[in-house]
Parts: structure tokens; sequence; C-alpha cells
């Protein structure tokens, strides 16, 4: 932030709320001087945020340092209570938990089962064995809304496709018009 930026805030600061409720832009001169306080808000927003930024990584940093010393320390101690927890299954098949006044040890089998690796050749199998009930179908709105336009019809706006027919299951959003201030 520059020198005439630092004055702009400072004058913003120092302006009465009574002032900033009262005033108006009334002439260009009016919106240049609101624009210049937007882009002195504007420098100062991106100053505590580039200091955040780098207070943040700094933090980030430290706190990813300490956690991997300690995660190195819980997956060692956690594998001593795992083969523990083996030795007393075999031995007790029945012990599936082990309880202690500072924390448990539960165990739990799972089955084999089928695990999607490639979907484009599973999809081809379902595709060619007939298990269509399980393919998933959707429709690419961003895709579609491109090839619908609004039109009137009896006098009430309706959706039509590329092909002129009227498209059900869509409603029409109501045309809106936005203000975007750019510094």
């Amino acid at each position: 932030m520059n020198q005439l930026q630092q004055m702009e805030i400072l004058e913003v600061e120092n302006t009465e709320e009574s002032e900033k409720e009262s005033f108006q832009v009334t002439d260009i001169e009016s919106l240049n001087w609101v624009f210049r306080k937007l882009s002195a808000l504007s420098a100062k927003e991106k100053d505590v945020k580039q200091l955040a930024d780098a207070e943040r990584a700094r933090i980030n940093d430290w706190e990813n340092r300490e956690l991997i010393a300690l995660h190195s320390d819980k997956n060692y101690f956690e594998s001593l209570v795992s083969a523990y927890h083996a030795k007393q299954l075999e031995e007790n098949p029945k012990a599936k938990t082990i309880s202690t006044p500072y924390g448990k040890s539960k165990s739990r089998a799972t089955k084999e089962q089928p695990k999607a690796v490639d979907k484009d050749k599973l999809l081809q199998h379902v595709k060619e064995t007939g298990m269509t009930e399980f393919i998933k179908e959707e429709v690419k709105w961003g895709d579609l809304k491109r090839v619908l336009h609004v039109h009137e019809v009896d006098g009430q706006p309706v959706v039509i496709d590329e092909n002129g027919t009227i498209v059900e299951g869509v409603e029409i959003e109501p045309a809106s018009l936005s203000f975007k201030v750019e510094v």
C-alpha cells in the first residue's frame, strides 16, 4: 500500500458514521473520491491477507513438523497393540475386544469382497451383459442448458429445446441486474 492509499485509509477511519450515512455520489468527482477509498481499502485488505497467509504458512509448517514425530510414535505403539491383540486372538478367537482403563483394542474381520478398479471396463461389462439396472443415468445440465431457449407461447414463457419441443421439468429463472465494483 502506498502513501496516498494510507492517507485515504486515514480519511476513512477519521470520517464520522453520520458523514458516511449521509454521503452520496452526485457527480464524477464524488464517484472518483469513492473509488480512491475503495482502492485504498482493497490494497489494505490485500496486505492483511498476505500477512495472514505468511503466518498461516509458518504455523502450518510448525504443525506438520510436530505431527510427523507424533504420528510416527503413535503408529509404533498401535502396531504393538495390534501384534498383542493378534496373538490373543490366536489363543482365544472370542477375544475380539481387549479393554483397559486407558483404551480398547477392537478387532473386526471383513469378508473378501469385490472392488471396482477400472470403471470403464466395468461399465462395458455391465452394458454387454444387459445389467442396465446398475447404470445410473443423469442429465448433463450444463451442456443441455446451452441449447435451451425461453420463448413465449400463448402469453406464457416456456423453455424450448433445439427441436422446438417444450421441455418439462425446467423452470424459468427471472432476469436480474447486478453490479460489480472493480478497483
